[in-house]
């Protein structure tokens, strides 16, 4: 996927259109996070669909939620859906960040000599 040390580094357009395509790979990998939680939200608390809207983002925005589980299944899907979204965040930043750091190292070991 990316190029080799023993390759020159990418132009400033292709780079950039590498680096759209992992930020919107991470923004489909939150869309459908926020999609689940909301179905979560709704089924479990029985939560009109803003509602739902609001407590998912809020958890994967990483503040916590808005209203208080009612329900023990409620309760349960909350604190999994807390802990998916922690680590969901920190894919997507990955998914973000990766094409930076790989640009970075790149300049650093190029061997313009092969």
């Amino acid at each position: 996927m990316y190029e080799n040390r023993h390759q020159a580094p990418l132009s400033r357009s292709g780079f950039n259109q590498r680096l759209l395509r992992h930020f919107a790979v991470a923004m489909l990998l939150m869309l459908a996070s926020l999609g689940g939680g909301m179905l979560g939200y709704h089924d479990f608390e029985r939560l009109p669909w803003i509602d739902a809207f609001l407590n998912s983002a809020m958890l994967l925005g990483g503040m916590g939620p808005v209203n208080t589980p009612a329900t023990e299944n409620g309760k349960l899907f909350v604190g999994l859906f807390a802990l998916y979204s922690g680590m969901i965040f920190l894919i997507a930043m990955a998914f973000v960040f990766a094409p930076i750091l790989h640009r970075i190292l790149h300049r650093f070991h190029w061997d313009d000599k092969a």
